[in-house]
């Protein structure tokens, strides 16, 4: 299930829905005309920094003998 905005072209009304795709479809059509899905965009996560400085020290660890199982001139950041 998702979150659906919708809203009423006529009194400017906005309602958020809770409910499958299949339910707000059922939805607009029993409210009519005036009723439309409002189509935007998710809120988006997103990190700041460099991911490799927040894990953990066995993760660091795994890098490292992977960095030098692997040869000269790798390019894994650890």
């Amino acid at each position: 299930m998702a979150l659906y905005t919708i809203t009423n072209d006529k009194t400017d009304e906005t309602e958020d829905l809770f409910c499958t795709y299949e339910d707000l479809q059922n939805i607009l059509e029993k409210r009519g005309e005036p009723w439309r899905q409002v189509i935007g965009t998710p809120g988006f996560v997103s990190h700041t920094g460099n991911i490799v400085n927040k894990t953990s020290g066995d993760w660091k660890d795994l890098l490292k003998g992977i960095k030098k199982g692997s040869g000269r001139g790798t390019n894994i950041n650890t």
